[in-house]
């Protein structure tokens, strides 16, 4: 055990089928690790549980698509778990360097860096720089710890993210400084 208790746990574990062998051994990464992590979390006594899950999950098309249903089932993990503060950060295209490229995300990553010249909010509602994203989910833990997250299970989606990990982290610096 951890002496002292972490205040938060933060997870991103993920991979992507191709680069696990198969849709088994991404289930045992995208799902099982989360899960056995929230619940390692919770028996140590952590009290908030911090996710990057995934945009697009929950909607009527989603329901029969394994990638979807291995995020959900991490999500509804984390609040059955009942942290004191289960947050759950759902991003689009996380963008950004990757140790392995592939094409059809180097393209969309394109698309979007290439959109987001022409309209930053198209840019920030389809995807998300990993750097912001990680921001967001220190300050959405941050806020927790204070009292100040808007409830007990949290789900923040690409907006907040964008709000949380810009806007008020160049706020917090600014009031650091």
């Amino acid at each position: 055990s951890l002496s002292p208790t972490p205040v938060a746990v933060f997870s991103a574990l993920g991979t992507t089928r191709a680069a696990a062998g198969g849709l088994a051994n991404q289930w045992k990464i995208d799902h099982d690790l989360n899960i056995e992590l929230a619940r390692a979390a919770k028996a140590a006594g952590v009290k908030t549980f911090v996710f990057i899950s995934s945009g697009g999950t929950r909607g009527m098309l989603s329901s029969g698509v394994p990638y979807s249903k291995m995020k959900n089932g991490v999500e509804d993990a984390v609040k059955e778990l009942d942290f004191e503060h289960g947050i759950i950060l759902k991003p689009g295209v996380i963008l950004g360097e990757r140790e392995q490229s592939r094409t059809a995300e180097s393209l969309f990553q394109s698309f979007t860096h290439g959109l987001g010249r022409i309209s930053g909010a198209a840019k920030d509602f389809l995807g998300q720089d990993a750097d912001v994203i990680a921001k967001a989910a220190v300050r959405a833990a941050k806020l927790a710890e204070e009292g100040k997250a808007p409830g007990k299970y949290w789900v923040v989606e690409a907006s907040d993210i964008i709000r949380l990990g810009k806007t008020e982290w160049k706020d917090a610096e600014k009031v650091a400084a």
